[in-house]
């Protein structure tokens, strides 16, 4: 496969590292971000001139629009967008300040949605690149104490779908990646409400009590299925199929949930037609 030049948002851990130093062994071209640009420090002693490094918080839209501005001019061209920052806010949503609320869609959904309408100009310019999108299975699937997490995936993903149809004429496809549970420190990672009295014992204390397990055992004690280096892969290999698939999935975890969810989806579905018939003049 002949390379790339990337714009990646996050890549100082998780997915966004593990994509990034493939791309970069491979011989590819990167336009990376962190909050932390520091944390990239020792990626740009090893590559030099083909990793390009900007300090960026998706709650900055003025930032998003000039640092996606910059590598672009900068690198000339760039293939490739791939949103990838994000985090999960995992409680009841009850247990979460407004505050938390606006800022876990400021970063997951409306920062992601700035990133594509901030490359969207470049990309028509030099006609066509693709734009991969990281969501989740949670993208699809809905589970107790993510509530939030799962709207901004949900709300990204539709986003996405939709405006992949609007830039097609220009030469632009899109692809969301939804990957299951990753061996990184994603997982212990999650920002936690205080807890209410109210939810203890019940579904939405799960995920809490999950993330609260990796985060008391510290980094690298995930035991999640997923790979983060071959999901990059995967994300790598996608450029090769034409036209662009609309959705990867990445984990048998989430492979197998989603098959559920789907075939329990279209029953229900099924079952409502006489009903959703019956509503027409």
């Amino acid at each position: 496969m002949a390379n790339h030049t990337w714009f990646i948002t996050g890549i100082n851990r998780g997915l966004g590292r593990s994509l990034a130093e493939t791309l970069l062994k491979q011989g590819n071209r990167v336009a990376g971000t962190a909050r932390k640009p520091a944390e990239l420090d020792t990626l740009q002693v090893e590559y030099g001139d083909r990793l390009w490094v900007a300090a960026l918080d998706l709650t900055d839209s003025a930032a998003i629009q000039r640092v996606v501005d910059k590598a672009f001019a900068d690198f000339g061209r760039i293939d490739v967008v791939v949103n990838n920052a994000g985090y999960s806010l995992a409680g009841a949503v009850e247990e979460c300040t407004e505050e938390m609320i606006r800022h876990q869609f400021d970063t997951n959904l409306i920062g992601s949605i700035l990133v594509v309408r901030a490359a969207l100009p470049h990309l028509r310019a030099q006609g066509g690149g693709r734009i991969l999108q990281v969501s989740s299975g949670a993208g699809q699937l809905a589970f107790p104490g993510l509530s939030l997490y799962n709207a901004s995936k949900w709300g990204i993903e539709g986003f996405i779908e939709s405006t992949a149809l609007d830039v097609a004429p220009f030469g632009i496809e899109a692809t969301i990646f939804e990957p299951g549970a990753i061996r990184t420190e994603f997982g212990g990672s999650g920002v936690l409400p205080p807890a209410m009295e109210a939810y203890q014992g019940t579904p939405a204390t799960m995920m809490r009590q999950a993330v609260e397990s990796l985060r008391d055992a510290g980094e690298g004690a995930s035991q999640a299925i997923g790979d983060p280096a071959k999901m990059a892969q995967v994300m790598i290999d996608s450029l090769d199929q034409s036209p662009a698939p609309k959705r990867v999935v990445m984990g048998s975890d989430v492979y197998d949930w989603l098959q559920a969810a789907y075939k329990e989806r279209a029953a229900s579905l099924e079952a409502q037609k006489e009903t959703a018939y019956s509503t027409d003049f």
